[in-house]
């Protein structure tokens, strides 16, 4: 086509490359504009769903603590400046009251000295196994500046912790062999009067000080009991002594979580005589700017949303439309969160089941407005109400099942169901045979004989467990069978304990697995003769746990041990069922879910805004218009060179002829000249 372009004005004179050029732009004009038109609308969709979508993000950020239960329970805590105890938080939720606390003693730690060295990198050259215990020392008072620790109660409640010693070992591989135990104990090697000593450190309180007993005289130095103190008790261990509202408390450590519900503080110092005195209030303003917040902001919200699909006047007075005045998907999404607005929340049996309930108004334009008088009386009389009608709530009518909210909650369907319990979740056990009779009648030694044997908990076999003790007591065996099999280190290390119990009218000991579920069991392996005496063989067989079984609206939930879980995909998916024993026994009951307002707008532009939802299919849709307009533009190109192509062969045609006739004209010129009779001027 060069060529031909090239070649065009040589005959006529008319500057037709030009004219070419002009009447190919003539042509393209108008298809090219409705291009750039159908783009510019295009990409201004794009750019306003953009905008849509950032403000319903907002929108939805403001929701977001209206969706917990926490923020309807918030608290204030008006408390002095004090050095006797320092409050270190205040939950959700806490107990709300007037409160005066006096601290009568504070919890200290046992700690004890032990070994001596003048170098802590030596080897001991001790062997064997050191068994430490925790409980409660009771002590011999006589001599009131030396008491001497006499009798041990063993607290069953923590595991024991064994440690295994070589000849290699220093003090310091010793400490660090303790301190990986992670059993509380803390160990140390100090430097005293130019000699090394191991210093042990228990958790605070009366009832969890150390005892210490070795397996081998090479680690006498190391015992710390009723018959044998080698090592030197520095420190007592104590309970926290204080009253509350004049009620005697007593805690294992000075930071304290459990006597105020929701309220932790720590102990500093005893202040007997003297009260620190505070109260819990109730702080409903975080709640009440919380909901003024989410009304402002769906009122800027739909004003963006207007802006974007409607038609305004500017300042100076011209019509302007929005980028998706035209857009029906988008008028559509905005319809439906307007409807929502001020729809009823779906599962709340009574109470506040919509906003207007607590005063909050739609207006003819959309926007919302607050009643104040009706508003503070909501918030003042109904706070409860108000709460349940925002925020995500769960209920059942069986007072043996939890229903708790799941991290796929967003998804569940609120309404009422119906659930029916069918098989209660049971743990694994197993019984022994009765004690030999009058076993504990004289003290009972049980380092006299080989008495050892394994434990099988959930599957997980335990290191051979001995007994070298004397016990008095069928009370004492069980405390020290529970404190050694669940301070065993292979069961400690996939968490499977035991509690073990002790029938007085049958003489029988009980193992039951803390698990529930039919992954629970409880078996005995290599059991000495020796422990025949106490009932446990090889040969006894225990029960299998039990996985929870039920319905939810008549179809079968999946049962892992307590935990019951609806169907995959199903109404009530995203819920799950904490089921205690005895639930079963109570029929069928109902269970309750609501998303409250903010769970149900939240799920809503959650859908909106998610892959594959409506503003994602638009925006894909948009995209696919898009590239359509580009490969037009690319058709239009073609078509346009073909174009310029063929009028310009037209114009080099009539050049040629324009050149013909030209040449024509110059042979005439010279013919005339030459005729005979020729008349010349």
């Amino acid at each position: 086509m060069s060529n031909i372009i090239s070649s065009l004005g040589g005959g006529s004179g008319i500057d037709t490359t030009n004219l070419v050029s002009q009447l190919t732009q003539l042509e393209r004009a108008p298809k090219e504009q409705r291009l750039d038109t159908r783009q510019e609308k295009l990409e201004a969709q794009i750019s306003g769903y953009g905008a849509l979508k950032s403000a319903m993000s907002e929108f939805q950020s403001l929701m977001a603590p209206l969706g917990g239960s926490d923020i309807f329970n918030a608290r204030s805590v008006a408390f002095p400046e004090t050095n006797v105890i320092t409050p270190n938080s205040l939950a959700a939720g806490a107990q709300a009251g007037s409160y005066q606390i006096e601290v009568l003693d504070v919890a200290r730690a046992q700690s004890l000295v032990m070994g001596g060295s003048s170098d802590r990198n030596a080897p001991l050259g001790a062997t064997g196994e050191l068994n430490i215990q925790f409980g409660e020392w009771g002590y011999d008072t006589t001599d009131p500046n030396n008491p001497i620790p006499d009798s041990f109660t063993l607290n069953d409640n923590r595991p024991a912790l064994n440690i295994t010693v070589e000849a290699t070992d220093t003090l310091q591989t010793l400490a660090d062999k303790i301190n990986k135990g992670d059993s509380g104990v803390q160990a140390s090697v100090m430097k005293v009067d130019g000699q090394f000593q191991l210093m042990l450190s228990a958790p605070s309180g009366g009832g969890n000080a150390m005892q210490i007993t070795a397996s081998d005289p090479s680690l006498s130095a190391f015992e710390f009991n009723a018959t044998n103190q080698g090592a030197l008790e520095t420190q007592q261990a104590s309970d926290a002594v204080l009253k509350i509202n004049g009620l005697e408390v007593r805690r294992e450590t000075n930071t304290i979580n459990d006597v105020i519900d929701g309220f932790d503080f720590t102990l500093n110092r005893a202040s007997v005589g003297e009260t620190v005195s505070f109260s819990i209030d109730a702080d409903k303003g975080v709640a009440q700017q919380a909901i003024r917040d989410f009304v402002e902001g769906y009122n800027s919200f739909l004003q963006t949303a207007k802006n974007l699909t409607g038609v305004t006047k500017d300042e100076d007075g011209n019509t302007v439309r929005g980028e998706l005045a035209g857009d029906g998907t988008a008028k559509s999404l905005i319809s439906q969160l307007r409807s929502m607005i001020g729809s009823e929340v779906q599962g709340l049996e009574s109470g506040f089941t919509a906003l207007t309930n607590l005063g909050i108004r739609t207006e003819l334009d959309g926007t919302l407005s607050i009643n104040e008088k009706e508003f503070t009386a909501a918030m003042t009389d109904n706070f409860d109400q108000v709460g349940q009608l925002f925020a995500r709530k769960a209920s059942s009518s069986n007072n043996f099942v939890d229903v708790g909210i799941g991290a796929r909650a967003g998804g569940t369907v609120a309404g009422q169901y119906n659930v029916e319990i069918t098989q209660d979740p049971s743990k694994g056990s197993i019984q022994t045979d009765a004690v030999a009779e009058g076993l504990f009648d004289t003290p009972f030694d049980a380092g006299a004989g080989d008495n050892s044997f394994r434990i099988s908990v959930n599957g997980t076999r335990s290191n051979l467990i001995t007994l070298t003790g004397t016990y008095t007591s069928a009370e004492e065996m069980r405390a020290e069978l529970q404190s050694l099999i669940n301070g065993d280190e292979r069961l400690k290390g996939v968490n499977a304990q035991v509690d073990v119990a002790y029938d007085e009218g049958t003489g029988q000991f009980s193992f039951t697995s803390r698990d529930y579920g039919k992954t629970s069991t409880v078996s005995f392996s290599g059991a000495t003769a020796a422990m025949a005496d106490l009932g446990i063989s090889d040969d006894l067989l225990g029960t299998q746990g039990k996985d929870v079984q039920g319905t939810i609206n008549g179809v079968k939930g999946f049962g892992a041990g307590e935990v019951l879980l609806p169907e995959l995909g199903s109404d009530a998916y995203g819920l799950n069922l904490t089921v205690r024993p005895g639930a079963s026994s109570q029929g069928a009951f109902t269970m309750n879910f609501s998303q409250g307002v903010s769970g149900e707008l939240s799920g809503l532009i959650e859908r909106f805004l998610g892959q594959g939802g409506a503003i994602s299919s638009r925006e894909e849709n948009i995209d696919k218009q898009l590239e359509e307009v580009a490969v037009d533009r690319e058709d239009l190109d073609r078509r346009m060179e073909q174009y310029e192509t063929r009028i310009s062969a037209q114009f080099l045609a009539m050049e040629r002829i324009i050149s013909s006739l030209n040449g024509t004209g110059d042979s005439l010129d010279g013919l005339i000249d030459r005729l005979p009779f020729t008349a010349k001027k």
